[in-house]
């Protein structure tokens, strides 16, 4: 299959411009896709971007990651109700920064091949361009009707809309064709890519580089990515599930894509992996005869993991995951670093002990009903210890005289007490 084929077979074409296909079988051709430097890592509704590079890489063609330094400094009204934060020189040229590094692990920069990618910053043009220039040799080439009539900007100005839209959004299509018209004539981009909410502003630079460089441009984008019950993709409520792991520890990356449904997992594991046709056919069906083992949630979370981490990363996921569900071992809990273990036990009820006090060792009866009073009672504890029911940092504990001290710290730092299977709590020495 060429690209275009494959991302119809992946349902990954929305939208595009005639011609587009063919001048895609005649030659290698540059492509472009605009990101967003709002933060200095993207999330995963950025990852179809990516992939969507990725895969026209693949394909032989030539990648350009624009990164919106001048744009992020106005703010794109494509849907969006309100206009966002502008950011300052300093934030973007940070946030740049740490964009680039991640886009550096799934795209080819160096290799020096003909299609090696290349990333540009559209504030390197836009810096000296003055507003009287860029009103005289861009702005006249752009009717405002046409303008007016795009769906970004009818939504903003609509009835439903209270906010109405500044004049520097409503420029912002322009600001987004000039990059397009700047990479024509000087990349020889002739093909702009996005989700389906940029095709107003993609088919502003199509319309731009006809009207002034009389040349031919191409557009094509891809569905936003949803979830099947109609929630936010890329969403938690811990908030947006992002690439770097200091935002989002490799074991809640992996949680996210392990509890997908069904049904979205099904359209996943086409956009966010590199598999093929027919072996995410034979997953799909494999998967549809015993639903149960959510084999195609766990192969996704497993590809995506590993893509975007590390295969290690993947591994210590899915340990930490079996150590949750009372399948782990002492050995794997005490090979958790510190912002795992914390992702794993997010939520379970936390207690304090101060370290002066393991020194000198504690009772594990007083240490659980009364240093960190886990249990009720101290009857009900001698009772789950004698009924085999108590663990220690993932060992059963069966000695109702045990003396819990600074032995028993993970990470010289942490105990974690486990009632049954599920009932967990974690104890902080400080």
């Amino acid at each position: 299959m060429n690209f275009v084929e494959d991302l119809k077979w992946r349902e990954m074409l929305h939208d595009m411009t005639p011609n587009t296909e063919e001048q895609l079988n005649k030659e290698m051709t540059s492509a472009y896709i605009g990101f967003d430097p709002t933060a200095d890592s993207l999330h995963v509704g950025s990852f179809a971007q990516i992939m969507l590079l990725k895969r026209f890489q693949m394909a032989g063609h030539k990648p350009i990651a624009l990164m919106g330094g001048a744009t992020g400094m106005i703010g794109d009204p494509s849907g969006r109700s309100q206009e966002r934060n502008l950011l300052n020189e300093e934030t973007l040229q940070k946030n740049f920064d740490g964009i680039k590094s991640q886009l550096e692990k799934f795209i080819d920069f160096q290799s020096g091949a003909k299609n090696s990618a290349e990333m540009v910053n559209n504030y390197d043009w836009m810096k000296g361009y003055s507003f009287l220039e860029f009103i005289r040799d861009i702005g006249k080439h752009i009717p405002v009707n046409y303008m007016m009539a795009k769906d970004s900007v009818k939504k903003r100005l609509g009835s439903e809309s209270k906010e109405g839209m500044s004049f520097t959004e409503f420029t912002y299509q322009l600001v987004q064709g000039y990059d397009f018209l700047w990479l024509y004539d000087n990349k020889n981009c002739k093909l702009q890519m996005g989700g389906s909410d940029q095709w107003g502003n993609i088919t502003t630079g199509t319309e731009l580089i006809r009207r002034k460089s009389r040349g031919e441009a191409f557009a094509l984008t891809i569905p936003l990515i949803t979830k099947a019950d109609g929630g936010k993709f890329g969403k938690t409520e811990q908030g947006n599930i992002w690439l770097d792991p200091e935002r989002t520890t490799p074991y809640a990356f992996y949680q996210f894509w392990l509890n997908t449904s069904d049904e979205d997992a099904e359209r996943y594991i086409k956009v966010f992996t590199l598999m093929g046709k027919d072996e995410i056919t034979s997953l799909i069906n494999q998967h549809k005869e015993a639903p149960h083992t959510r084999i195609l949630q766990k192969k996704l979370a497993e590809e995506v993991t590993v893509m975007v981490h590390s295969r290690q990363d993947y591994e210590m996921a899915v340990e930490a995951s079996l150590i949750l569900f009372g399948k782990g071992t002492a050995e794997q809990l005490k090979n958790l670093d510190e912002k795992t273990l914390l992702a794993v036990f997010d939520g379970v009820p936390v207690f304090s002990v101060s370290k002066d006090e393991l020194e000198q060792g504690i009772n594990i009866i007083d240490f659980l009903t009364e240093t960190a009073p886990f249990f009720p009672s101290k009857g009900e504890l001698r009772r789950t210890i004698q009924g085999n029911g108590m663990s220690i940092n993932k060992e059963k504990i069966s000695d109702t005289e045990l003396i819990i001290n600074s032995k028993f710290l993970i990470g010289d730092k942490y105990i974690l007490a486990q009632k049954g299977k599920k009932n967990y709590s974690l104890i902080i020495a400080e």
